[in-house]
């Protein structure tokens, strides 16, 4: 088995139950054993490498059937405690093997499974979660197209994701945003396909936005932030200086008492929010790691021993090991390196 860790998600988006967790949902592994009836549904046979979706959907209800099954009931652990979802998912549940931190996993007949391309490693196929995002979210949320005008905040494994998808999609002008310790990701941003970076804590990034477009603003807004408070939201409303622009957001913030509705309003802005992935998506993600267009392996920056869980995530948080974009998980590994 296989995993990477979770995200720089804030804490109240991980597992809120008591009982015991085997964390890690973006997972690659290979097919250890399979039945005959699960390798012909899900096309596979064992030894081949896969990508598992964190989702197990119940494939009955309508958000299935019309192929959204990342909003079924059945998976979405935040409001059914008996919800199936790797990583997330008590390990008293039989048959216990709920999440990629482990050397086995379990897959049930609904498990959602693609193949990995041939050529693609385990570590780049890690990375398959966020740029499936940045498909989703950029593409088919937000529209991102031929002559986009796009600000892309936080340049992370999901804001650099964002970019390779506006990229692949024609955007003519990628503005990314971060702090002063993003400075190395900052070079991978513009490596990808960025435009402008733009260091916050240095300069006024409105400005700095508006002098870019000349005083037109963006189309699209991509906040990627995730959990970085209101400011992103707020500096996303305003460089959206066109009326009609997308704003996406993502993250969970408890209040928002100050939120300039009245300009949302004003300016026609649409806002979306970050949730999950599709399977369209993940297929597309997949086949653009195969392409080798983009320089992804910059982003799988560090790979893990079990052992050194808690460092990964550290890691991930800011508070480990130094210049981490994306870990690597590997059970079967000694130590980090």
């Amino acid at each position: 088995m296989f995993s990477t860790t979770y995200a720089n998600l804030p804490w109240p988006c991980k597992p809120q139950v008591t009982s015991p967790v085997i964390m890690g949902h973006e997972n690659i592994g290979r097919i250890a054993k399979a039945g005959r009836k699960f390798a012909e549904r899900k096309g596979v046979k064992e030894g081949d490498l896969v990508f598992i979706e964190h989702y197990v959907p119940c494939f009955k209800c309508e958000w299935c059937h019309l192929g959204q099954y990342r909003h079924c009931n059945a998976t979405d652990w935040r409001r059914n405690p008996n919800a199936l979802r790797y990583g997330y998912t008590s390990a008293r549940i039989p048959p216990h093997l709920w999440g990629g931190f482990a050397q086995y996993m379990y897959l049930p007949w609904n498990a959602v499974v693609h193949k990995v391309p041939a050529g693609v490693s385990a570590e780049l196929a890690g990375i398959a979660t966020p740029m499936s995002n940045g498909i989703e979210w950029a593409l088919y949320d937000c529209g991102v197209g031929f002559n986009s005008t796009v600000l892309i905040q936080g340049p992370g494994q999901q804001g650099l994701s964002q970019i390779v998808a506006c990229k692949q999609a024609g955007a003519s002008l990628i503005i990314v945003t971060g702090t002063t310790k993003d400075a190395a990701r900052m070079v991978v941003a513009k490596t990808l396909g960025a435009d402008h970076v733009i260091d916050v804590q240095k300069e006024d990034p409105l400005a700095r936005i508006m002098e870019i477009t000349g005083g037109n603003g963006v189309d699209v807004v991509l906040d990627c932030t995730a959990g970085a408070g209101t400011a992103p939201i707020l500096l996303g409303v305003d460089a959206l200086k066109r009326k009609t622009g997308t704003l996406l957001i993502q993250g969970e913030m408890a209040e928002f008492p100050s939120f300039p509705l009245g300009k949302v309003t004003v300016k026609a802005i649409t806002i979306k929010s970050a949730r999950g992935h599709s399977y369209r998506a993940c297929e597309l993600a997949l086949e653009q790691l195969a392409s080798r267009r983009f320089q992804l392996d910059l982003l799988t920056t560090h790979t893990f021993g079990l052992k050194d869980t808690d460092l990964a995530i550290n890691s991930v948080g800011g508070q480990g090991e130094e210049g981490v974009i994306h870990v690597s998980l590997l059970p079967w590994k000694e130590g980090a390196a």
